[in-house]
């Protein structure tokens, strides 16, 4: 029998594993839909800005956010429920803590053009993370996975896709198509 979507995204994110299980996260683009932002602040699930310093709201409100999430709270289910299929973001899996996620993902968050311009690096975006993880080299894989176990990103036909370091690195694969 076939999980309804939800719970079959919840069981592709949250497998069993209990406590030797890594944590789940995800990068959301604020910029995406106007209620990110607010949904994340609402959520009292520990969360963090990728951009630092004093910002003004307008940035903040569209800026990304890494957030910890938990199986049964209601923000995940409403982050699975209206975000996937619109690109609202990426998900992981890491043992590392929020903070050292967040330091992670913001040295990845800007890259450097042919002439050696900063440039924001949208890779929490699905549809920009579909297309650079098999063009990368095994020392940009190192780079982007850092602590992380394994990433997931929504497919162009809404599967839940993965790629994890090493090996089959380069490859996004169909998380709910394996038995």
């Amino acid at each position: 029998m076939d999980l309804p979507p939800i719970e079959r995204l919840l069981a592709a994110l949250f497998p069993p594993g209990g406590s030797a299980a890594p944590e789940v996260f995800a990068v959301l683009d604020g910029a995406r839909d106007e209620r990110i932002y607010r949904a994340v602040y609402d959520s009292r699930l520990d969360h963090e800005c990728l951009f630092a310093g004093d910002i003004s709201y307008d940035l903040a409100a569209a800026a990304p956010y890494l957030v910890r999430l938990e199986r049964e709270a209601a923000f995940t289910r409403w982050l699975l429920e209206h975000g996937w299929g619109r690109s609202f973001g990426i998900f992981a899996w890491s043992r590392a803590d929020l903070e050292a996620l967040r330091r992670h993902f913001r040295r990845v968050l800007q890259v450097k053009d042919e002439g050696g311009r900063r440039l924001y690096f949208r890779y929490y975006d699905p549809r920009v993370l579909r297309r650079y993880v098999p063009t990368c080299t095994a020392a940009e894989l190192r780079e982007l996975f850092g602590p992380l176990v394994r990433l997931f990103a929504e497919g162009e036909q809404g599967q839940v896709l993965f790629c994890e370091p090493g090996g089959r690195a380069a490859e996004l694969q169909d998380a709910l198509s394996s038995p």
